[in-house]
Formats: structure tokens, C-alpha cells, sequence
């Protein structure tokens, strides 16, 4: 019987040669190398990103500085979620429910926890401004008024 990598040439040992563990036992040269070579992969991909990158950048820079100029034209106002302008001479309905931030179909108790809510914010005792502070009043007085419920 012949003797192979310590199996014998036997049909049983045979039978399971596929399920018996490989001894390959690799150098540290072999390792060494492979992640050395792994290591320049990596930076000539790091390279050759950046390179591209930066043609992309010098290609499309009359671009954004025509994107640039576009966003300086645009009113400012078209990205803020509060109301531009001063109050008017006399308050509307409308002014009264933007100030107070309710419905101007709103209910007495949703008025007047809206007030309370906004008041303890903007109270002058608690450092408020008291124009505002008349301002809120008069928003809840004018919506008082004319709710009936």
C-alpha cells in the first residue's frame, strides 16, 4: 500500500480524503506579500479617487458658481417657515390666529391655551417684551370676540 500525505490507499480512507483538514500552512513571506499587495490596491484606488474627484471639481466649477449665484438671487424668505413683516395698524383675524399659531376657526379653549402656552414665553415679568406681550393680548381678544362657542 502506498503511503499518500499520511492516508493509505485503502477504500475506506479514501471515501472521506475530501472531509479530512488540508494541512497548507502558509509562509510569512506568502502572507507578507499578498498584504502588501492588498495594501497598494487599496491606496491606487485612494489615489485614482481622488484624482477624479478633483477633475470633476475643475470641470463642473463655472457650474456651481452659476448654482451659487442662483441661491443668492432667491428671497430668503422662501426658506423660512416664519411670517416676514411687521404687525399691521389694526389686527385682522388672520394676523390674530398667526400670532397665537391656531386655526382662525379655532375653539374659545384652544384660543386661550394657545394664548397661555405662548404668554408664559413671552411674559415681561420673565424677560418679554411687553409690546409683544399687547401684541398677544390683542390677539386673544380679537379671536375671543368673535368666537362664540
Amino acid at each position: 500500500m502506498a503511503n499518500t500525505g499520511g492516508l493509505t490507499a485503502n477504500g475506506d480512507d479514501m471515501r472521506y480524503a475530501e472531509y479530512t483538514p488540508k494541512t497548507n500552512v502558509r509562509g510569512d513571506a506568502d502572507i507578507d506579500r499578498r498584504l502588501g499587495g492588498t495594501l497598494i490596491a487599496v491606496g491606487l484606488s485612494v489615489a485614482a479617487a481622488g484624482f477624479a474627484g478633483r477633475y470633476v471639481f475643475h470641470l463642473w466649477k463655472p457650474l456651481g458658481q452659476m448654482f451659487s449665484e442662483t441661491v443668492k438671487k432667491m428671497p430668503s424668505s422662501a426658506f423660512s417657515s416664519y411670517y416676514k413683516g411687521g404687525f399691521e395698524q389694526k389686527m385682522s383675524k388672520r394676523e390674530a390666529s398667526l400670532v397665537l399659531g391656531i386655526s382662525p376657526v379655532s375653539t374659545k379653549a384652544k384660543v386661550r391655551e394657545a394664548h397661555r402656552r405662548i404668554m408664559v414665553l413671552n411674559h415681561p415679568d420673565k424677560g418679554g417684551s411687553p409690546y409683544l406681550a399687547a401684541k398677544i393680548n390683542e390677539a386673544k381678544d380679537l379671536l375671543d370676540k368673535e368666537t362664540r362657542r
